[in-house]
């Protein structure tokens, strides 16, 4: 049929190795590009992107980190809501002390500063892993919480201690503050996340995450080989850093425009992406969106069901969500441990091969 490597001849090593070496492949992903750059941006409204799209793309960029630590060095990561904190109070930070600069330079700055951070919690991998490494990165999240809250610097003094982001423009395009256009907050988170998913997935492809995954399945024998435990658990830190920090600063400045870290980067946020990751497929780009599209669009649909459909009462349909969310959760992670990338790549495999037996 249409999905064959038939006929589909390379003719240098680089073409073979390329990120998408199946033509059909190649061209549904321009396809999804074209969709989400030239079509949704005119059809989409304030619904649609606070409620889907703009929280899909922002997870997306958290899952991408948390999964390159977790998925692809085999680092448990319990900080992750505190690390998006860092990443939202870097970009406020930089926002309110030089207001002339673009948004597009304090948004990868919030995340090299995220990635610091999160590297210097790292530094017990070098000793401890596992449960005991879960365990600490969950005290960097609770610690963090706890700096936000008590140094009032952070929050510039406020009495109320919220950080508010304050309106910014790229290109004479307002995307943050409250006059800012459903698709101009779309179109900017759409643009990093674009970048996100490419910079991961050369990088997860080539030398380094091939240390990554060495470090992963085997760290002795990583290390017998010539793999430096300590450059690539670090390194694995920060670049997941970078991504979750970059998250953390779209999540304020653009998603909720004014966040308490508490409420806003607790527990649960660490959690939620953590089960974006399980859900989707560890060692999986593919399923970092895959994971995120599914926790966020599940709560959607199931308010839409509850409330919309049955009419039942606000508070009891949210309890109910969660019911029925953590349900499927352990249902779907029975069935399919791998995640939902697993069940893709199968698919993909079964289409290769249609009409023929397996």
């Amino acid at each position: 049929m249409f999905y064959r490597e038939a006929g589909d001849f390379k003719t240098s090593y680089p073409e073979d190795s390329q990120t998408f070496p199946i033509k059909f492949d190649r061209y549904r992903y321009y396809v999804v590009l074209a969709v989400a750059f030239l079509i949704i941006p005119f059809i989409i409204n304030d619904y649609w992107a606070n409620a889907v799209f703009v929280p899909f793309l922002i997870y997306a960029i958290a899952a991408i980190g948390l999964n390159i630590l977790t998925g692809y060095c085999g680092q448990v990561s319990l900080g992750t809501g505190g690390f998006m904190a860092v990443g939202a109070y870097s970009v406020y930070k930089l926002m309110t002390a030089f207001p002339e600069v673009s948004m597009l330079i304090h948004v990868p700055l919030a995340g090299l500063i995220t990635a610091g951070v999160v590297t210097l919690f790292g530094l017990p991998s070098l000793r401890i892993k596992g449960f005991y490494l879960a365990v600490a990165t969950l005290a960097a999240q609770f610690f963090l919480v706890w700096l936000f809250n008590k140094v009032p610097w952070f929050y510039n003094y406020s009495a109320s201690g919220q950080i508010s982001s304050p309106e910014r423009d790229v290109f004479g395009i307002i995307v943050t503050g409250p006059n800012t256009e459903a698709w101009a907050k779309y179109m900017i988170c759409l643009v990093f996340v674009t970048l996100a998913a490419l910079i991961a997935r050369n990088l997860t492809r080539g030398s380094i995450g091939r240390k990554w995954m060495a470090i992963r399945d085997m760290d002795i024998a990583a290390e017998i080989i010539g793999v430096n435990p300590m450059m690539a658990k670090l390194s694995a830190f920060a670049v997941s850093g970078f991504f979750v920090g970059i998250a953390g600063a779209l999540f304020f400045s653009v998603y909720l425009g004014a966040a308490e870290v508490g409420e806003s980067f607790g527990i649960d946020k660490s959690f939620l992406v953590l089960f974006m990751v399980i859900i989707g497929g560890l060692g999986s780009i593919f399923g970092s969106f895959a994971g995120a599209a599914f926790m966020v669009l599940l709560p959607v649909f199931l308010k839409n069901v509850f409330v919309g459909m049955l009419g039942w009462p606000t508070d009891l349909a949210a309890h109910l969500q969660f019911i029925v969310a953590g349900g499927l959760i352990i249902v779907f992670l029975i069935l399919e441990p791998h995640g939902l990338a697993q069940l893709w790549r199968l698919a993909k495999e079964k289409l290769r091969l249609w009409p023929f037996p397996h």
